[in-house]
């Protein structure tokens, strides 16, 4: 019987990211069998890059993403790189132009009172445990469009290059001269019927489907508007078995803020709700810290895979880097979602799901979370559960 190999790219960028980059590829390594393997390969990213290339990423590092079975990505950016431009230029824009580069138009973040472990939430959550006991829901957010990366108007230059509509261009430069600024909030029909069917194959993946709750201003905004049409037809025509739910962007943050059950099922939203909500989602946990998240160009279908990127949603705390007291069960936790939706490995992903509750709820954890274990205990804990050893 041939050897199944995945070839995972790596990238643990700045700060804190190669310390709980090692502790994630030694939890992958786990799962290796006579029958799988995993072939890593770890490449720059961020500021790290800038510093041995001049540019936060390389041609050879998308290519290689783009090669790959799935990228694992830990986190970019610091104090040193602080004085550069942002957008592209800077650490960050290492992660943008890959996350353009693959395409990867969906950011899946889960969000349950029971992840990473319910004694975390019930510690650490804002929330009593009777309102947030039971949640259990996944944003999915359109990553690649919207206001995001839309034309964006922000100085007289910029504003007026390349216009040749004279009405349009006088407007501009009267509107500038009171310090106006303009993002452009777009999106097509197949920008929105892509984002909605990924939704809906998520929900068929439970049992019976989760409902999905299309956020929207439709009441203000004209993209909402298109938005909630070909939501509404996409769903109708290709997935007539899951229910669908309209409602208000804002109004949802409400409702998460006071009944954030009533939200399970998969919350389908725009990149600019989607970034909102899923942020305020860690509530239910009380920090992002421990949660990860994943970006894809797709959900795999059996026999198939689907090319993905995975990176927990905190940032490269620079100032504990190096000291072995940073948190790694967001990128440990990243593993998990790569098994799921990258290498159709639903097992293994809860295995880890599993080992990393039990870890926590003994008590074995980093300075962040009440603990006194280090990095490096805290991966070897969850790997030892893994094998079947008590703790």
């Amino acid at each position: 019987m041939a050897k199944e190999n995945y070839n995972i790219l790596v990238l643990p960028g700045d700060g804190i990211g190669p310390e709980i980059m090692a502790e994630a590829t030694k939890v992958l390594q786990a799962f290796t069998t006579p029958s799988r393997g995993f072939s890593l390969r770890s490449e720059l990213i961020g500021g790290c890059s800038i510093d041995a290339h001049g540019t936060p990423i390389t041609d050879t590092v998308k290519d290689a993403a783009l090669a790959s079975d799935a990228v694992l990505f830990a986190a970019v950016g610091g104090p040193k790189w602080d004085g550069m431009r942002r957008g592209l230029d800077g650490p960050e824009g290492g992660l943008l132009q890959l996350r353009k580069a693959m395409d990867i138009y969906a950011n899946i973040r889960p969000a349950a009172a029971d992840l990473p472990s319910r004694t975390i939430s019930k510690e650490y959550s804002p929330f009593r445990q009777d309102v947030i006991e039971g949640v259990d829901f996944v944003v999915v957010r359109e990553n690649c469009g919207g206001a995001y990366f839309g034309r964006k108007v922000e100085d007289e230059d910029y504003a007026i290059s390349g216009l040749k509509d004279h009405m349009v261009m006088l407007m501009l430069m009267l509107t500038l001269q009171h310090n106006t600024a303009m993002d452009e909030w777009g999106y097509s029909t197949p920008e929105i019927q892509r984002i909605t069917r990924l939704s809906a194959e998520i929900a068929l993946r439970h049992n019976p489907p989760w409902p999905v709750i299309s956020l929207d201003k439709a009441n203000v905004l004209a993209s909402s508007r298109l938005w909630r049409r070909v939501v509404d037809q996409t769903m109708a025509a290709e997935y007539p078995q899951v229910k669908l739910i309209h409602q208000l962007a804002d109004s949802a943050s409400l409702i998460l803020a006071t009944n954030p059950r009533s939200l399970n099922g998969v919350l389908l939203a725009d990149n600019t709700f989607g970034d909102m909500i899923s942020d305020q989602a860690g509530s239910i946990v009380g920090t992002l810290g421990v949660l990860p998240s994943a970006s894809l160009d797709g959900l795999p279908k059996k026999g198939e895979k689907a090319n993905g990127l995975y990176e927990p949603t905190h940032g490269s705390a620079p100032t504990i880097a190096g000291q072995n007291i940073a948190n790694p069960v967001a990128m440990i936790l990243c593993v998990a979602l790569m098994f799921r939706y990258s290498l159709n490995m639903e097992d293994e992903a809860v295995q880890i799901e599993d080992a990393v509750r039990t870890v926590l709820d003994s008590g074995v954890r980093t300075p962040d979370l009440g603990g006194k274990a280090g990095t490096r205990e805290v991966g070897d804990a969850i790997v030892a559960v893994l094998q079947g050893k008590k703790l």
